[in-house]
């Protein structure tokens, strides 16, 4: 089988094709004929050691996948050769099989597309754990997001509207903007290319406030980072709870008297580890976003879908400003 392989830390132009033979599912494992390959930020800091999981070399990136049991291991009872499913390795996933322990599997209903099985787990599971558990949602609230028109953004975009929520989605265009507001934004806000200088965050704010309103953002979901925290930090309402979720723009410096004035909440969101601390809370998560995904309320937009041998390319997108969605690897 063909394998994307990580030999060495590096960007993507580091990535190799190689031919390997086909592995062998384990005590309670999996074969899984891979079908599509969910690409994520994480995946450009994996390859280069920059990621909080530093798995050994080599090594396949790919966190996030959808396929079909090939094959089953001594043990596994719920799975049978023939099952869709969606698996989170967290990497290895850009192959053409992967090995996976059966509890990490979730089975696919019909309606739901490869793609969309695809593009499920790490976008929108991390919208999810982000906007319930780490951001309290109730239906009323105003939030606002950051980095809008990503794939974590979007996600959450169309989450927070499933739960009642207004909506005010912040991108760097307005086709961004635009594709936020077709997937349940009830406003926007266009931000300027970084870095901000103290005018241009001054600005900003004044934007952001002026789309929020006088009482400011209940959540704030931060996928951005950078200079782009504080103008947003400083729109939270009185007892807000403000996300810090990604970096691309940078880590920001964050005034310590703003939490204080404003008597909100800055809360980490770590959905990787917070799955490894409570599989059957995911197991349920994955469960509702697929039942959402039958029901028509969740619609993950492809950006682009590449072929295993440009999978390299295919994180490269992720760092440009130009994607829009998911990016996904196709086999």
């Amino acid at each position: 089988m063909k394998i994307l392989l990580s030999e060495m830390a590096g960007g993507p132009d580091s990535l190799t094709l190689k031919d390997v033979p086909d592995p062998v599912p384990g005590r309670g494992e999996v074969l899984i004929a891979v079908r599509c390959v969910g690409v994520n930020y994480p995946d450009t800091l994996i390859i280069e050691d920059r990621y909080q999981f530093k798995p050994d070399r080599p090594f396949a990136p790919g966190a996030e996948l959808s396929g079909v049991v090939e094959a089953v291991g001594e043990g596994v009872k719920d799975l049978i050769a023939g099952d869709r499913v969606m698996a989170l390795p967290m990497w290895g996933a850009m192959a053409e099989k992967v090995c996976v322990p059966a509890e990490q599997c979730h089975l696919v209903p019909d309606p739901v597309s490869d793609e969309d099985a695809a593009s499920l787990q790490m976008t929108y599971g991390t919208a999810l754990y982000a906007l319930e558990e780490r951001g309290a949602i109730t239906p009323g609230d105003t939030v606002l997001v950051l980095g809008a028109a990503g794939g974590v953004g979007l996600a959450a975009v169309e989450l927070a509207k499933v739960m009642g929520a207004r909506v005010v989605a912040a991108a760097s265009t307005a086709e961004k903007v635009e594709i936020a507001r077709a997937h349940g934004a009830d406003d926007g806000v266009v931000y300027p290319g970084g870095p901000l200088d103290r005018a241009a965050q001054k600005a900003l704010s004044g934007a952001f406030r002026e789309k929020l309103g006088e009482n400011g953002a209940d959540i704030v979901l931060d996928i951005v980072g950078g200079d782009y925290t504080e103008p947003a930090l400083r729109c939270c309402a009185w007892g807000g709870r403000f996300l810090i979720i990604g970096f691309p723009a940078g880590i920001a410096r964050i005034p310590a008297n703003l939490p204080l004035l404003k008597s909100c909440d800055i809360r980490g969101v770590f959905w990787g580890a917070a799955i490894q601390r409570d599989p059957e809370a995911n197991r349920r998560a994955m469960a509702r976003l697929l039942d959402l995904c039958v029901a028509g309320k969740l619609q993950p937009r492809i950006h682009a879908a590449y072929p295993l041998a440009q999978g390299g390319a295919a994180i490269s997108a992720l760092s440009g400003r130009g994607v829009l969605g998911k990016v996904l690897v196709a086999l």
